[in-house]
């Protein structure tokens, strides 16, 4: 923690700090019984002569943004971290599930795994049944807040105006759905 004895003012180019670094030290000596501060290395910051490298990137913000999308919608619940890291990245760029160690790797993700890990895991999915954790994660978000409506429509060649409402019927377990009327069209 600091204590601020005493603002003397700002700064916005060379003159001016020299000019407060003087005044600085002349309030310094006012001030009995303190030791002098160290104020020679407050000039201006010396160029640097060689140019930064840059040894790795990592997209930290989008993967932790993701990660909590991941975790709001409850798919925590397959309690699998290459699962969760191999949808993540699919849903960066869908590409193959080998191509994803490209993705990882682009993104700067940590400790991702092995392409045979991928393919355990995915193994593991099946056997599992993670689709159905996955599922009920996914109905439980969305009906949090009541019952669920969903809005389907017919955007096929043949038919027109045609939309149908199905509603989740959380006491019997179905979906109840109503259709409009559809205007066919003549071939």
């Amino acid at each position: 923690m600091r204590t601020i004895v005493e603002h003397l003012g700002s700064a916005h180019d060379d003159a001016q700090l020299a000019v407060l670094v003087t005044i600085a030290r002349k309030r310094i000596e006012e001030l009995a019984g303190q030791v002098p501060f160290d104020l020679d290395g407050l000039g201006a910051p010396q160029p640097a002569t060689i140019a930064p490298t840059v040894t790795g990137s990592r997209s930290r913000l989008l993967w932790e943004v993701l990660e909590d999308a991941y975790s709001r919608l409850g798919f925590d619940a397959v309690g699998n971290d290459t699962f969760k890291k191999l949808v993540l990245a699919r849903v960066v760029e869908p590409t193959s599930k080998a191509d994803t160690l490209r993705v990882w790797d682009e993104l700067g993700v940590p400790g991702a795994p092995s392409l045979s890990t991928v393919w355990r895991t995915l193994g593991r999915s099946v056997t599992e049944d993670w689709r159905s954790k996955i599922a009920a994660a996914a109905q439980a978000h969305a009906t949090r807040a009541g019952p669920l409506t969903v809005v389907l429509y017919d955007v096929t060649t043949l038919t027109r105006r045609s939309w149908s409402v199905c509603s989740w019927i959380a006491a019997g377990s179905r979906w109840k759905c109503t259709s409009s009327k559809a205007t066919r069209a003549r071939p």
